[in-house]
């Protein structure tokens, strides 16, 4: 225990309304701080509802001032929530903002145990081993940045579209990054959206063409980004652009070379396999940018070494067999990451027979049969191409809500498989089945359309579907789908023969998230999305300064949410921009290179990429702009050469000993 009575420190107990006060005898807490850390430094101790209110960061400003505090422990939630809010307090009150400790009274105490007068103990441990710490704490000092005003979007979809022209029609430079042949991402695919049932490409296209081509957004689609360095204010990233083997200033998109194209696959992409392309294609008609691109898989040229019809029937001589893949560097000072979703693989419940059984459809693939621009211009047809059906089954919740698979809810399932019942009923007039577990409409206007959709005489059937088949019981049964389910509104199982399943399938986070997650400096949660810095009150930023997320790659979404998002997320970074440079936090780590043995273990350790090798030194060195403070190399460091402000040994030390002081000896 610390003897240092030149500092006069206040200790600060938050009830959190009754978060903490339920568990946590908070009055014996603030009385114990008072007289059984005095010998600490302790003059003051105070108890407060809500401590982070206004009156109680008042009540710490004004005891900074009036007895000249110059250390102060809060007792409340916590750092991640509000320590920079303490923080502040005491910066307001003259005090270095480093010189507040927060003690995490809630997370670590009131919400994990139910024993008062343990929790109560529990409590007086981690309030010493705070006043411990921050006598050991040291004033330090923010660093400040510049921002360079480009900003980098990677994902073409509409998040992405809406955050690129945010900030494009603020005045400042975009870099719209798309790995695909043209922007749109999903949306592209439907036919209309729900509840307002307005036509997709209608509202779609327009923000598209204006991304494409907009003055101050530079579309850089078939492209990647390979590399990502630098800190917030000032990345370096490179982008991998793709060969599409044509000349895009010579090429006018007249499609000549499409249609000429003697190759036709199906096309697994766009169309989700019910439709076909060519080897030369764009994805439709639509598309931004209008150039096409080879697929040299399929094209006879690249296989075969023949063909050559797309050059020959070129009137501009735009095509180019031998262009290569190109990389590009450029120099943002903030990046947006809207890189969307996947679909999930409904192959993977072999209970539904998708793939084995013709008639059963996914979600997506009946999106673009119901678009007029589709493979069947928009007719409801069986696999065969003509028949229509006369009885339809849309099932919810495939690959969601499901243990097995995705526990998750993918949120826009329920509003999506009412707008197929509706089209259904509109465009076949058959009878239509909706099994759903439970129906989920609690945005603006969603409810209204459901009633819309029970009025129109769509029936609902509750309960989880257990096996989609072919097998016959009886003649009746000849030549139908059987959906077998129980329904639980009358506890009865259930056969109910249909012509058409449609599979409402789940989101899932991009199959290569964790990879870009590495690239960028930002986490992913147990199920893949991307993680916010705070789900509730920062859901659009990451833990690295100057990484934002938007749209689906943080969660399942709907198309309101996403732009929202996008637009949320280009409020943010132009708002940085206006700044012109932004403060970091001092807590860094530091190398002390006379003892540095050059090993490079917390080269590879860290997950910045803040610490670099030198060469002519042989030894290591961290960017302080880069560094988030995190630990990881002082803990790993084998000769103990690197050292982080804000985690000394000595201040480690100092909070374990506090830690560990017997309170309930020292109480009696």
């Amino acid at each position: 225990m610390s003897n240092d009575k030149t500092k006069k420190i206040g200790v600060y107990v938050c009830h959190c309304g009754t978060n903490i006060s339920h568990t946590v005898d908070v009055e014996k807490v603030r009385d114990w701080a008072a007289e059984g850390l005095g010998a600490e430094g302790v003059v003051i101790a105070r108890d407060y509802k809500f401590m982070c209110s206004s009156p109680g960061q008042e009540l710490i400003e004004q005891d900074i001032k009036e007895l000249g505090l110059d250390r102060v422990v809060v007792a409340a939630c916590s750092p991640h929530l509000h320590e920079l809010t303490f923080r502040n307090a005491g910066k307001r009150a003259g005090l270095n903002p480093y010189l507040t400790e927060l003690a995490s009274i809630r997370e670590q105490v009131s919400w994990v145990h139910t024993d008062k007068e343990a929790a109560t103990a529990k409590a007086k441990a981690v309030v010493t081993g705070a006043v411990e710490r921050v006598i050991e704490n040291e004033p330090l000092e923010e660093l400040k940045v510049a921002i360079h005003p480009d900003t980098l979007v990677v994902g073409g979809g509409i998040a992405g579209i809406q955050a690129a022209l945010e900030i494009a029609n603020a005045g400042k430079k975009v870099w719209l990054v798309e790995r695909d042949a043209s922007i749109g991402g999903h949306m592209a695919q439907f036919d209309k959206t729900f509840p307002t049932l307005d036509c997709a490409a209608c509202i779609l296209t327009p923000r598209m063409f204006e991304a494409g081509n907009h003055p101050n957004i530079e579309l850089m689609t078939w492209s990647e980004v390979t590399n990502v360095a630098g800190y917030v204010g000032n990345f370096s990233v490179t982008i991998k652009k793709k060969p599409r083997y044509l000349k895009e200033e010579l090429c006018t998109g007249c499609r000549i070379c499409v249609e000429k194209c003697p190759k036709k696959i199906v096309d697994q992409g766009y169309e989700a396999g019910i439709g076909y392309r060519k080897a030369i294609y764009t994805s439709s008609a639509q598309a931004v940018p209008k150039y096409p691109v080879i697929d040299t898989a399929n094209c006879n040229f690249f296989q075969k070494g023949t063909c050559k019809v797309c050059e020959k029937s070129c009137p501009t001589e735009a095509i180019d067999y031998e262009q290569k893949e190109e990389f590009l560097t450029v120099d943002v000072g903030n990046i947006i990451l809207a890189t969307g979703y996947d679909l999930f693989d409904a192959r993977k419940m072999s209970n539904y027979g998708y793939g084995r059984l013709p008639n059963v459809f996914t979600s997506i693939e009946f999106e673009r049969m119901c678009n007029a621009a589709g493979p069947t211009s928009g007719d409801i047809v069986l696999r065969d191409g003509k028949t229509t059906p006369k009885t339809v089954g849309i099932i919810h919740c495939v690959g969601s809500r499901d243990r097995n698979y995705n526990n998750y809810c993918s949120n826009i399932c329920c509003m999506q498989s009412l707008k197929f019942a509706h089209l259904v009923k509109e465009r076949t007039g058959a009878t239509v089945y909706d099994f759903y577990i439970d129906m989920r409409t609690p945005m603006k206007a969603y409810d209204e359309f459901y009633q819309r959709v029970l009025e129109e005489g769509t029936l609902f059937v509750r309960g989880k579907v257990a096996q989609v088949t072919d097998a016959a019981r009886k003649a009746s049964e000849e030549g139908k789908l059987m959906i077998q389910v129980e329904d639980t509104l009358i506890g009865k199982q259930r056969r109910i023969p249909v012509d058409m399943v449609i599979l409402s399938i789940g989101m899932e986070p991009r199959h290569d998230a964790k990879e870009t997650g590495k690239l960028f400096g930002i986490g992913c949660s147990a199920n893949g999305w991307f993680t916010e810095k705070h789900a509730k009150l920062d859901p659009i930023s990451t833990m690295t300064e100057g990484i934002f997320i938007a749209g689906t790659a943080t969660g399942p979404k709907d198309i309101p949410s996403s732009v929202a998002q996008g637009s949320a997320a280009a409020a943010r970074v132009l708002n940085m921009i206006m700044r012109g440079e932004v403060t970091l936090e001092p807590i860094k780590a530091s190398v002390y290179q006379g003892q540095c043995s050059g090993c490079r273990i917390c080269n590879s350790l860290c997950p910045f990429n803040a610490i670099t090798f030198l060469e002519d030194r042989k030894v290591s060195e961290i960017n302080p702009a880069l560094c988030q403070g995190c630990g990881t190399c002082v803990a790993a460091c084998p000769a103990g050469a690197i050292s982080g402000t804000g985690f000394s040994n000595d201040q480690i030390l100092a909070q374990i000993d506090g830690l560990l002081m017997d309170v309930t000896l020292a109480d009696a």
